[in-house]
């Protein structure tokens, strides 16, 4: 049964090569980012290749918290119901703290964890009327323990939001809201386009397929792709600190 399925940050990366799966799935697609052109440009191309499906759009500025609730309204007004909210909006800016450079991780830490509470909100603004709906929360690995450098203020955000993710779904324990967090592994996309020699980087067409078979199980909590980042993330959490940091 196709469903409703509201991607953020759906004009690049990941969140475009979801939308591109789950339209190819006979699923109706909301789609929204800043980049309105490239919007366009998914949708004419998507509707070409899947005439059958529902594609509508809307700008959309995650830091804009009023507008994240306009627009989310909106396409449930439109579709009549969103099944699936898939919070995938965020940034990977960041340096060292106390480098001279807190305009950024300040950045960083407010696309990616109070607009994703933004869109929180909203996505359970919607649920709970409906009494159904499931919540995707788009992670990191980089959530399993705190890492250094560049990184630390986008893994502190990415467990930040792995941590409201839980605490949304402890209280929907039960009920028909389900509520999954998806921690993604290297997966090519823009936001990591000028990084080299990763190791277990994959493509962004597998990164995605493997992204979204993760969230049609409706798991709780999935490491994609599941191998080898299941075992990653065991030992992120488990190792000595001073092995952890040679990751970041």
């Amino acid at each position: 049964m196709s469903k409703n399925i509201l991607i953020t940050g759906a004009s690049s990366g990941l969140g475009e090569g979801m939308a591109r799966i789950f339209a190819a799935r006979g699923n109706n697609l909301a789609l929204c980012a800043r980049r309105v052109e490239r919007l366009e440009a998914l949708r004419d191309e998507l509707l070409q290749k899947h005439p059958g499906i529902t594609v509508t759009l809307k700008p959309l500025d995650v830091m804009d918290y009023d507008q994240v609730f306009e627009v989310f309204r909106a396409f449930r007004a439109e579709l009549g119901r969103i099944d699936r909210v898939i919070v995938n909006a965020g940034m990977g800016k960041g340096q060292p703290l106390g480098t001279g450079y807190f305009w950024a991780n300040r950045q960083t830490a407010e696309t990616n964890f109070v607009a994703a509470l933004a869109q929180c909100e909203a996505a359970m603004e919607m649920f709970r009327e409906q009494n159904s709906g499931h919540l995707v929360m788009i992670s990191s690995m980089s959530a399993m323990r705190g890492m250094p450098k560049n990184l630390t203020t986008y893994a502190a955000t990415k467990a930040g939001v792995a941590a409201l993710a839980e605490g949304i779904r402890s209280e929907m324990l039960g009920k028909p809201i389900k509520v999954s967090t998806i921690y993604p592994g290297y997966i090519r996309s823009e936001i990591n386009e000028k990084v080299k020699n990763t190791p277990f980087m994959v493509d962004t067409e597998t990164g995605c397929k493997a992204l979204v078979k993760a969230i049609e199980s409706e798991k709780p909590t999935a490491c994609v792709p599941a191998w080898p980042w299941t075992a990653v993330g065991f030992l992120m959490r488990n190792l000595p600190l001073s092995l952890v940091k040679k990751l970041g």
